[in-house]
């Protein structure tokens, strides 16, 4: 299985949040240029964690993005579904209607397995997980002035 890019960023901006979380809101800006993303491909990827309701915008000077809740309460699961989805790694693997030959598939047993134990994965990873182990490692993606 390969992640997408959106997903990539998408995680790295959501950790970014829930690494600066005491200091909200966190500008567009100091997103893309703490985690060297493009500005415009950001400002998308944000309006879409908004609109499902991981992260939430704040108007004014002052203003940025913070996490619509704690960052222990965020999977990695809902930031994967946000951005890419909840279909399967094939069709049929969420949607056995999608294929005549599901009855008979014996690779779409395997791609089912391989789908279940990727959310399973990301469901048991929250961002708060992930923060823990930035503040450990001094991760690249942590800015710099939080480790």
């Amino acid at each position: 299985m390969k992640l997408s890019t959106r997903m990539r960023y998408g995680t790295r901006s959501m950790l970014h949040l829930a690494l600066n979380q005491e200091s909200e809101p966190v500008s567009l800006r100091e997103i893309t240029s703490d985690q060297q993303l493009p500005h415009k491909y950001l400002e998308r990827m944000l309006t879409t964690l908004r609109t499902t309701g991981l992260v939430r915008s704040i108007r004014g000077p002052q203003g940025g993005y913070a996490l619509s809740k704690p960052p222990d309460e965020i999977t990695l699961r809902e930031v994967f579904d946000a951005l890419e989805g909840s279909e399967g790694l094939v069709e049929c693997t969420t949607d056995p209607g999608a294929c005549d030959r599901y009855d008979a598939c014996v690779t779409q047993e395997v791609w089912t397995r391989m789908h279940t134990a990727c959310m399973e994965v990301l469901e048991s990873t929250t961002l708060e997980d992930l923060a823990q182990r930035a503040r450990e490692k001094q991760d690249p993606c942590a800015p710099m002035y939080y480790i």
